[in-house]
């Protein structure tokens, strides 16, 4: 069934019209729930006991939410306020797991987002995982090591209340990184005394994982490649558009040049850099040093090699010119709502016939559509980034056994678990009618094991 028939129906309009009157304001969620729900009228025609027990307005509405207020120190003495939340949404499945973003944009409606997106995210991974999202409007862009430390000491000193390894085990995300997770399991263990896995993406030498830092960007390009497979094509001298300079498009370069790719562009939050050469293993590597040792911008990458365009942010312009480049493949890794439906249409006039989600909700809805249209092989973010929360996933296995498995055996297990996740989404749409549809895939395959589970719980 086209998503424009699904649009129409009269139980989304009701249910959308429910959502937005007891979340004014909150467009990035409203946007989220909107995308799923489309898919899942297809559902409650064959299931209507789903309908009568309300599940779908149960799932929108949040088991919990916290916030709080989170006072520090700056190196100056002064003292700053922010604001700390955690949505835990679902727990049907199993614990909370999300992660938790620093950034200036955080707000409830965004977190509302990403708890709800991540709901149906873990539920594909095939691990016992249920959806929270967390963080603040913090911002440790420019922050020392010391002003970090004490912001993530605060921030815990509130939230470790709320948290634990059967019951919310937070992650990493945006502005949340190796640096920021040892700060806060240092004050978790100090408040609980106890060294337990309440967070994953840890450090190595105390309960990390191997690949969880690859393992988002990774997970996109296996994606890329099963749905390229479902064509008898592979991702051999592919050229790729690249958005982001963070750990998940870092990662997702590192996959791509490993599958014979040729990425070409990288972002940051001032501007992008085009690279017709290609981007290749020790430009990376540059990448990768400028980034997470330096802390530094983009910009320099053009300095640093010859014939890189460098372009920076237009604030004014109601497009991205990153997306509007000839390619084959686009992985957007940036952040929530960076393609637009102008964005979309320059990347199918270049010839991009894949598209792989590596941030959160990158694209708009309008994008979406267009992309479903034109029968273009398009990722949802959903399933194509999962390979994040698969790999923490890993990580707390390894926790409770005690154990550690080897980068060899991860990366396995990752790939296992990528190509189950399409799997699943390729065999549901295909199930209810809509073959090739990876949106109406994800969500529905997601909200049916979701659902069962509510339905078996009872009322609660």
């Amino acid at each position: 069934m086209p998503v424009a028939d699904v649009k129409g129906s009269g139980f989304v309009a009701g249910l959308m019209a429910d959502v937005r009157a007891k979340n004014p304001g909150e467009v990035e969620f409203h946007q989220a729930v909107q995308e799923v729900v489309e898919s899942l009228d297809l559902v409650l025609e064959r299931r209507p006991e789903y309908r009568s027990a309300r599940i779908i307005e149960r799932m929108v509405e949040p088991e919990r939410v916290v916030m709080f207020r989170v006072p520090w120190q700056d190196d100056r003495g002064q003292y700053q306020i922010n604001r700390g939340y955690r949505i835990q949404m679902n727990s049907a499945i199993g614990p909370y797991k999300g992660g938790l973003r620093f950034h200036p944009s955080v707000n409830l409606s965004i977190l509302k987002f990403l708890a709800f997106e991540q709901v149906l995210k873990n539920s594909l991974t095939t691990l016992p995982m249920g959806g929270g999202k967390g963080g603040s409007d913090f911002d440790p862009k420019g922050k020392s090591d010391h002003e970090v430390m004490r912001f993530c000491q605060s921030f815990m000193t509130e939230l470790f209340r709320h948290i634990g390894s059967d019951t919310d085990v937070p992650a990493g995300d945006i502005g949340v990184g190796g640096r920021e997770i040892g700060f806060l399991f240092g004050q978790y263990k100090r408040l609980r005394n106890e060294f337990t896995g309440v967070l994953t993406g840890k450090g190595l030498n105390w309960g990390g994982s191997l690949i969880r830092t690859e393992a988002t960007g990774f997970g996109a390009v296996y994606f890329a490649s099963e749905m390229l497979a479902t064509r008898h094509e592979t991702l051999e001298g592919k050229v790729c558009l690249v958005s982001g300079s963070g750990n998940v498009a870092q990662h997702t370069v590192e996959k791509l040049l490993q599958m014979g790719a040729k990425p070409i562009t990288l972002s940051d939050s001032n501007g992008y850099v085009y690279d017709e050469a290609g981007i290749t293993p020790e430009k990376l590597s540059f990448v990768l040093e400028l980034k997470n040792v330096r802390r530094g911008r983009i910009k320099e990458y053009a300095d640093r090699f010859e014939d890189v365009v460098y372009t920076p942010v237009d604030a004014t312009a109601d497009v991205n010119p990153l997306w509007n480049h000839k390619a084959q493949c686009a992985f957007p890794c940036a952040t929530q709502n960076e393609i637009n439906a102008v964005d979309a249409q320059h990347l199918i006039r270049n010839g991009v016939y894949v598209v792989s989600e590596g941030a959160n909700m990158p694209t708009v809805l309008d994008g979406v559509r267009q992309f479903i249209d034109a029968k273009i092989l398009f990722g949802p973010a959903k399933a194509a980034n999962a390979g994040g929360v698969a790999t923490s996933g890993l990580e707390m296995a390894q926790n409770s056994m005690r154990m550690s498995w080897t980068r060899e055996e991860v990366d396995e297990r990752l790939h296992r678990i990528m190509k189950a996740i399409h799997r699943a989404c390729w065999e549901t749409a295909d199930a209810f009618g809509a073959r090739g549809n990876y949106v109406h895939g994800a969500n529905i395959a997601g909200f049916l094991k979701v659902a069962d589970s509510m339905m078996d719980q009872g009322l609660v």
